[in-house]
This record gives structure tokens, sequence and C-alpha cells, in this order.
């Protein structure tokens, strides 16, 4: 088994403007790190330095501008679309806004059972079945699976987001933002269950956000970002 389970070597991703006179923007400027298997690795930085777009980079739901991305020895960058889709079940990500996650019109059950829908064999009712173990071990109560997203609260939400997410035992979560768009009161919660469920299911993390104190509490190193590149790294207090 690699003890490394994720690599990138010199990662870039630019944009251009303007159109008589091109502007490059170095969104991602040369990153490289890895992460070993079973860590999460926090990832710190202000907003508009490049983490988002970084994360999205490893997960491949943007093609870099240059760059290598390793998963699991895997070079990401050289699989073709069909290579990639099965893949994907192994890599999830965790959105900054639960809301927009969730498909408005979907009840909670529908929206957990999607992705066990189109990526599995089970039948209706082993779904029905996985569907319910995956809202008791979110810490949702059964009643909130005929519910639709805008009867739920945020943090019930962001709890659905991370049942599907868990729903096909993905071994790489990049976790952006995850609680900054919820209420103080509830973001502990949701931050001791995403740490409750790494240990459970023997997860590797990319954990992004601004905010220092919250990566210190999740992650077992930090990286911090600035203007696209990998600055320095930050202790994580005992």
């Amino acid at each position: 088994m690699i003890e490394v389970e994720v690599e990138v070597r010199d990662l870039k991703k630019y944009y251009t403007s303007g159109v008589l006179k091109k502007r490059y923007i170095k969104a991602v400027d040369g990153v490289s790190f890895s992460i070993k298997r079973g860590e999460t690795l926090g990832l710190v930085g202000e907003s508009g330095c490049g983490k988002s777009t970084l994360g999205k980079l490893l997960l491949r739901l943007i093609d870099p501008t240059s760059g290598e991305i390793f998963f699991d020895g895997i070079n990401l960058l050289r699989l073709n679309r069909k290579e990639l889709r099965k893949i994907r079940p192994r890599m999830q990500m965790i959105f900054q806004d639960p809301y927009a996650s969730l498909n408005p019109r979907m009840k909670i059950g529908e929206c957990i059972a999607e992705p066990l829908k189109l990526q599995t064999d089970l039948t209706k009712r082993e779904i029905r079945e996985r569907v319910m173990e995956l809202i008791e071990t979110v810490g949702l109560n059964t009643e909130h699976v005929n519910r639709y997203p805008f009867q739920l609260s945020g943090g019930q939400n962001q709890r659905v987001v991370l049942a599907r997410v868990i729903a096909l035992n993905p071994e790489f979560i990049v976790a952006d933002e995850p609680t900054s768009a919820l209420d103080v009161s509830v973001q502990a919660q949701i931050l001791n269950l995403m740490k409750e469920m790494k240990e459970k299911f023997t997860l590797t993390v990319l954990f992004i956000s601004h905010d220092l104190e919250v990566v210190r509490h999740m992650s077992d190193r930090i990286l911090v970002m600035k203007a696209g590149k990998i600055c320095g790294e930050e202790p994580v207090k005992s």
C-alpha cells in the first residue's frame, strides 16, 4: 500500500484577462506538496489566495495549466473521461454552501440515494437501507428523509451533504470552508462530526479554511497559502 495518497508537483492554474493586452492571473502558481494516507492536511490563507481553486484542481473539477497530480499513485492528468469517471467515487468534495450542494426539488433521502443509484449496482431495498444507515451516521433522524432542503437548517443540510459524500466510501475528501456558511452555534458540531467520520472511515482529507484556529483543530499538518503559492507551514497545537 502506498503511504502517500495524494501528491502534487509544480501545479499551476493561470487565467487570462483582457482583449488587446492579455494579463495572466496566477490562481495557483507552482504548488507542490503531498498528503499521507489517513492524514488531514490543513490549507489556510486569506480569501482569493487560490485555496478553493487548488482544491478543485486536485479532484480535476477544473484542469490545471501545468503540473502533475497523483492519487494513490495514479497520475490523474493522464486519465481520459471514462477512466476519471471510474475513479471519481474515491474522491469527493464538500463545498462551502450546503444549500448549493443539494437539489432543492429532491427530498433528503433522494439526495443521499442519488450517487448510490448512479455509481453502484445496489437494489432499491439495499439503497433504502444504506440511506437510513447514513442518516443515522451523520446524526439526523429518520423523519428527515422525506423533507426538502429548505425545511432543514444549514447545519442539518451540511449533515446531509456529509452523508451523500461518504455514501460511496471515498478515500480522499476535499473540504472547502465546510462550516463558514453556518451559524457559529453549529460550526463546532459539524467540525466534530467530520473528525469522527475521518477516524471511523480512515479518510485522507484536505481541509481548506481562512480560519487558522479551525484548521488547527482539524489538521495534522498545516500549509499556508498566499497569492497562489505555498509560503510556509504552521505548527499544530497539541
